[in-house]
């Protein structure tokens, strides 16, 4: 009995385990066919939305090639429309040519005519051939067309004279209005602030071994005077005086000052002027839009930011002829690339060393043709101070562009003493040729104008005197730019009626 009992329990507990199991997978078979209905319904969804956005695209691209038909079928319209008033223009133009080739034609006989009925007229009247009077006609016809193709052929040299001038004068205006440069003034000291006023007899040393150790080592002369917690560094090296420069700093804020300190902050300080010299030779040919340059010609131009002319910083003038040449280049239709590279290599003579002999000009062609710059580079390089004559477009296009960055307004300047005593040189110069009763220098020294004795100075004199002038002030004055000279001779006639 208990063992039946037993037996319907355990087959009891089989049916509710195995009725808790159906329910269970029921319940995780529902659970994942709703979410797999849920699925199909998103991707149901997620497709209808895709085909949606694709049929919005479609719309927009095919809106935009309906536009852009519409606009090229305008276009073509309106190109049609002016093609075929230009075909009616030609077509008159064409008539009235054929009218007036008749017109001619006519008149051609009729003067034939005329000609056969003068020809026996002048031979009646003048007893003289045909061939005869043709010839004294056709002298005086010549000798009338000369004269007149004279008076026209100066007229035409005046014109073009003066629309030449007028566009170059425009070519040269746009050019410089589209450039803008800054620059950076430079001497030849450099003064260096003291940290306090014990310093200077640190640096002087005892019995001056500091200053003559300091001076022997960078090459320069260390001006130590009156004024207070301020010394000069002087030498016409732009280089070797930011050299010494960055040495007495380096060395004041080290605090050690002696002869053997001086050295090893000097070495530090070349090398880093060094580093610095290559970076700027590397910026200023980005700057410049130019690439491929080699590294020594790089070392080369970077040293032009230490050099100066006129307050005018070497290297910013290099660029701004690089760009220059590059715009003008363009305004003429000429090569860009060798215009602006010529343009930015044109100065690098002066940053060479004594060892390569002649002007900066020739110098630095020489050191660019041994770097390996191509020959209408080099050429345009040493001619734009015409040391040798300029055969190529590029090259007058260089000397142009050096010309309107060292002459524009505000590009170069001087100290008031140097520019009062160049004023005063130009009238000096002008007074002492005879017959010039006074003179002025004016537009900032930019022209000086004499005022000439009429009886003594004739017009073609007056031409000279102006060259001669000229002459006298390219010898014996320096100055940025270029200077007018201008003579006048005034007479005058007056008499009193009574």
């Amino acid at each position: 009995m208990n063992t039946a009992i037993e037996v319907l329990l355990g087959l009891g507990a089989a049916v509710a385990f195995s009725a808790v199991v159906y329910l269970l997978l029921r319940s995780k078979y529902l659970a994942d066919r709703n979410a797999l209905e849920i699925q199909r319904g998103q991707a149901a969804a997620d497709a209808e939305r895709a085909l949606l956005n694709a049929k919005e695209e479609a719309l927009r691209i095919r809106e935009a090639a309906e536009d852009e038909i519409r606009r090229r079928r305008a276009d073509l319209e309106l190109e049609s429309a002016r093609l075929q008033a230009r075909e009616e223009v030609l077509k008159a133009q064409e008539a009235e040519l054929t009218a007036t080739e008749h017109a001619v034609s006519d008149a051609e006989r009729s003067v034939r005519e005329k000609l056969s009925r003068a020809d026996l007229a002048i031979e009646k009247a003048a007893g003289l051939s045909v061939g005869e009077a043709a010839g004294q006609v056709l002298a005086k016809a010549e000798q009338q067309t000369a004269s007149a193709a004279q008076k026209r052929a100066v007229e035409i040299e005046r014109e073009a004279v003066d629309n030449a001038e007028r566009r170059a004068k425009q070519t040269v205006l746009d050019t410089i209005q589209r450039l803008a440069a800054e620059y950076t003034i430079e001497a030849t000291t450099s003064v260096v602030d003291l940290p306090s006023a014990d310093m200077k007899g640190r640096l002087i040393g005892r019995e001056g071994r500091n200053i003559r150790a300091f001076e022997q080592v960078t090459g320069v002369d260390l001006i130590i005077d009156e004024s207070p917690e301020v010394v000069v560094v002087s030498s016409f090296d732009p280089v070797r005086r930011e050299i010494a420069r960055l040495t007495l700093m380096n060395m004041m804020l080290d605090g050690r000052i002696h002869p053997g300190r001086i050295e090893e902050l000097h070495e530090k300080a070349a090398a880093e002027v060094e580093r610095t010299v290559r970076e700027a030779g590397e910026q200023a040919a980005q700057r410049a839009g130019i690439a491929g340059i080699s590294g020594a010609v790089l070392q080369a131009l970077g040293r032009l930011r230490f050099r100066s002319s006129y307050a005018q910083n070497v290297l910013d003038h290099s660029v701004e002829v690089a760009e220059l040449a590059k715009l003008l280049a363009q305004e003429l239709g000429f090569s860009v690339e060798v215009a602006k590279r010529a343009g930015l290599l044109h100065d690098i003579g002066k940053a060479l060393s004594p060892e390569w002999e002649g002007p900066h000009a020739i110098a630095g062609m020489s050191f660019l043709k041994q770097h390996g710059e191509a020959d209408s580079i080099t050429h345009a390089v040493g001619a734009h101070h015409m040391e040798i004559a300029p055969e190529t477009p590029e090259a007058q296009i260089v000397i142009v562009a050096d010309s309107i960055s060292a002459s524009r307004p505000g590009a170069r300047r001087e100290n008031l003493e140097e520019y009062v005593k160049r004023l005063a040189k130009l009238e000096e110069i002008a007074n002492s040729f005879p017959g010039v009763d006074r003179s002025y220098a004016v537009q900032a020294g930019r022209e000086i104008r004499l005022l000439v004795k009429p009886d003594q100075i004739d017009d073609r004199a007056a031409v000279s005197l102006a060259e001669e002038v000229a002459k006298r002030i390219e010898s014996e004055l320096q100055y940025p730019g270029q200077i007018k000279v201008t003579v006048i001779r005034e007479t005058r006639a007056q008499h009193i009626a009574k």
